[in-house]
Parts: C-alpha cells; sequence; structure tokens
C-alpha cells in the first residue's frame, strides 16, 4: 500500500484501524490508510528512535525507543500522547530496547543490556525500578504480552539457536514454543489472542543476529497447536515486524519488504 525509495520499517496499526505509524530515519509517522499519505509525529527532543515503537493497548499512548545523547546514545524509553507530544522518560538505564505493553498499561517490557548480557526487563510506566524477569545465560528479547496479560512471548538463544519462548508476567516458568532449523524472533500476538506471527531467519544468520536485507520468511502459527506456516517470503529481516503488526480486527498483517513480495 506504500512504497519509497529509502528506508522506513517497523509499521505498527492504530487501534482504530485508520493508520500506521512506522520509523523513517528516526523519526515516526502516521501514514493515513484512506489518504494513503504519510505525516510526521511530534517526538520532540527524541529525532533518533529505534523501530521498535508500541502503542497501549488502548491506543492513547505511544512508548518509543530513543538514543539519548545525554546517555552516550544508549537507547532509553519514554512515552507520549499517541498524537505526538513532549516525549516522558522511563528507563532511567541504557540501552533498553522496548517491545511491548502490559494490557492494563501499567508496565512496559523491554530488552535491557545490564552488565554483558541482554535480559528482559518490566518496569512501571511511570518509571522507578526496573524488574528483571530473565536471569538465564543467552540473548533474550522481542518480549510482548498476550492480551489477556496470562503470558509473555519472546525470543532467546537459551536453547542453542533462536527459537521463541513464554513465561509468565513474573518471570516464572518458561516454555521452548519452537524448536526447527530456523532462527525465530520478534512473536506478536493476534488480538483474540489464537494466533503468532513471527520473523524466521536462514541457517545463514547467526542466532544472536537480525540484520536488514536478507531473505526472511513471515511465518503464523495458531497457539493451540504451535504448528506454523509461512505466508510470506520477503527481503527484509531488520524493521519487517519488529512492532506488533495485526491488525485491530486480526484479518492482516502490516509489514516491510525491500523487494516484491513472494
Amino acid at each position: 500500500i506504500y512504497t519509497a525509495t529509502d528506508s522506513f520499517q517497523a509499521p505498527n496499526w492504530t487501534t482504530d484501524g485508520r493508520a500506521l505509524i512506522y520509523n523513517r530515519n528516526g523519526r515516526l509517522y502516521r501514514f493515513d490508510l484512506k489518504k494513503k499519505t504519510p505525516e510526521e509525529i511530534n517526538t520532540g527532543f527524541a529525532i533518533n528512535n529505534n523501530n521498535d515503537h508500541v502503542l497501549s493497548f488502548d491506543g492513547k499512548l505511544l512508548a518509543i525507543s530513543h538514543h539519548s545523547r545525554d546517555d552516550g546514545n544508549a537507547s532509553i524509553v519514554y512515552t507520549l500522547p499517541v498524537g505526538g507530544g513532549t516525549p516522558k522518560r522511563v528507563t532511567a538505564k541504557g540501552p533498553s530496547y522496548l517491545h511491548g505493553w502490559s494490557p492494563d498499561a501499567k508496565f512496559l517490557i523491554y530488552t535491557g543490556g545490564r552488565d554483558n548480557e541482554f535480559d528482559i526487563y518490566k518496569i512501571s510506566v511511570n518509571g522507578g525500578e526496573e524488574i528483571n524477569l530473565t536471569k538465564t545465560k543467552g540473548l533474550d528479547d522481542g518480549p510482548e504480552f498476550t492480551p489477556d496479560g496470562k503470558y509473555i512471548y519472546f525470543n532467546s538463544t537459551r536453547s542453542g539457536t533462536m527459537q521463541l519462548w513464554r513465561m509468565n508476567p513474573d518471570g516464572s516458568a518458561p516454555e521452548q514454543v519452537t524448536n526447527d532449523e530456523f532462527n525465530n524472533w520478534f512473536p506478536h500476538i493476534s488480538p483474540d489472542g489464537k494466533w503468532i506471527v513471527f520473523l524466521s531467519f536462514l541457517k545463514d544468520v547467526a542466532p544472536e543476529d537480525h540484520p536488514f536485507y536478507k531473505h526472511v520468511y513471515i511465518r503464523l502459527m495458531p497457539i493451540d497447536t504451535m504448528k506454523p506456516k509461512v505466508i510470506a517470503y520477503v527481503y527484509g529481516g531488520q524493521g519487517t515486524i519488529n512492532v506488533p503488526s495485526w491488525s485491530p480486527d486480526g484479518k492482516r498483517i502490516a509489514f516491510v519488504s525491500n523487494s516484491q513480495m513472494k
């Protein structure tokens, strides 16, 4: 539905279904699906944003992570109104890479680099002390709450390759949910909680890496059977579906391809 000559990434559907929010050169844009036109979102001083912006479940707030000059260019998590405004700082430490909201909009979850380990953390939307949810060796990334708040899905290299896992909201009872020849990233749960869409890199990509400009599969998996199927083969990777990509009615998925879709 939209083509550009330069890179843009991570389309995130608004809760009213009328627009997509995406990242382009560190700035965020709202793409009106009816008018087919983008409009920049005012994010104040935050002009070096990652491709991991996420809307709260009620659609009122936007969380971002911005590379802050005051923090040695480390990624810091902020929130702001969905229509734009001055970002409010949430995380004291960096790097912190945002990935999701709790359904009640009280917490944010993110991947934090602390003491040479990347783990998943939870923090109040008002800031304060961060809570470490994973303490296993290896990269833990891509956390996202289910709409009912029962689980957090994420991707981890703890089994040797990058696979999808889930755990309770307090970090207990981690359970591996994929185990195949791909390196699987960024699980996004459908609004009805019945499906997961995620990105699968081929074996030529290192498990802990998720680069740009690679041939990747977008796969769809029912939560009741955990048997995935390929729904698209694209030239993408980093930025293709980093953020929650489902339409509010659960019928469509937004993603970025850097070539014609196959």
